[in-house]
């Protein structure tokens, strides 16, 4: 009945900034773009990572919410990565720092970066 997860929707602070992380940091590409006349809705952008999709979402006047690591609710989203090592060296070298680990976790590894509004991603190697 429940095949998979579609998309998760993120809504930025700063649209173009988020979309420049995602494709050009990340590796997503842009699948799909387009204004939406739907108030308080601008615009969307659909953004593929093999079979998975982020859609972020413009919004006009947006408030930002403050992120507990710990509270209930949506807490992240995670990237399966071949490489834990590699991986970090490469945002290390665009100036994306682990928020925490890496750590072994018997036969995987587990790192948290932040996306350019904070969000929390996780890379997992498994």
């Amino acid at each position: 009945m429940f095949k998979r997860i579609d998309h998760i929707e993120i809504i930025p602070t700063d649209f173009e900034r988020s979309i420049t992380f995602y494709t050009e940091i990340l590796g997503f590409t842009v699948k799909q773009r387009m204004a939406v006349p739907a108030a308080p809705l601008e615009e969307i952008a659909y953004l593929a990572l093999g079979d998975t999709v982020v859609e972020l979402m413009r919004v006009t006047d947006a408030t930002i919410t403050q992120v507990e690591p710990w509270g209930t609710g949506y807490r992240m989203m995670a990237l399966e990565v071949d490489n834990m090592d590699e991986a970090l060296e490469y945002l290390v070298g665009k100036g994306i720092n682990p928020s925490w680990g890496p750590v072994t976790l018997g036969p995987s590894k587990r790192a948290e970066i932040k996306d350019c509004d904070g969000f929390p991603i996780e890379l997992r190697q498994w």
